[in-house]
């Protein structure tokens, strides 16, 4: 245990820096939803958690009342996402509903504690076609997903489970950054 909250302390002090990152994705994210646009997310296990963990706070809400904000899970449509898989293959089942949701000027988030899973990789080239703004939270860089995505946040840790611990404090982050350029009171 001990070692573990080592891990995630440095974890933690390396990844501070992104704080002007996260800022900067909350002010666009405020536009985006402003304008009408949604936040698509998705991940594969516990990647998808925090995916729908970000978009349960946008529906939902992350501390204060606020409007709910347009944010889709891709993997949560269990229905939509197993027919895909049937028909198209599983490095398709994000890049489809990317696709189907998508449209210029949303946001899809990745995560991907590699930073390579095919099929999150797949859904931010979709993104790009369609001109959907594509941002990663990866394990450390580098990695093709990193490098594709618009902007990324990488984080350098040395297990799994620190960098979804992590990427949980970032989805928080944004959370509070959106509703900070929302004017959302604290």
């Amino acid at each position: 245990m001990e070692a573990h909250l080592a891990a995630l302390a440095e974890a933690a002090r390396r990844t501070r820096e992104s704080a002007p990152t996260i800022a900067a994705w909350g002010r666009h994210l405020a536009g985006v939803f402003e304008a009408g646009g949604r936040l698509l997310a998705c991940g594969n296990g516990g990647s998808a958690a925090e995916a729908q963990h970000l978009t349960g706070e946008l529906v939902g809400r992350y501390r204060d009342e606020r409007q709910p904000l347009s944010a889709i899970a891709l993997h949560a449509d269990t229905s939509a996402t197993t027919a895909i898989a049937n028909d198209y293959g599983d490095h398709e089942v994000f890049a489809r509903q990317v696709r189907a949701h998508g449209r210029p000027g949303d946001v899809l988030v990745c995560l991907s504690t590699s930073g390579s899973s095919q099929n999150v990789v797949a859904a931010a080239k979709a993104a790009h076609e369609l001109g959907v703004t594509t941002w990663a939270l990866t394990g450390p860089a580098p990695n093709p997903l990193a490098a594709l995505c618009d902007d990324a946040v990488t984080v350098e840790a040395p297990t799994v489970a620190t960098v979804q611990e992590m990427h949980l404090v970032l989805v928080h982050g944004l959370c509070a950054a959106l509703d900070d350029a929302l004017g959302v009171s604290a």
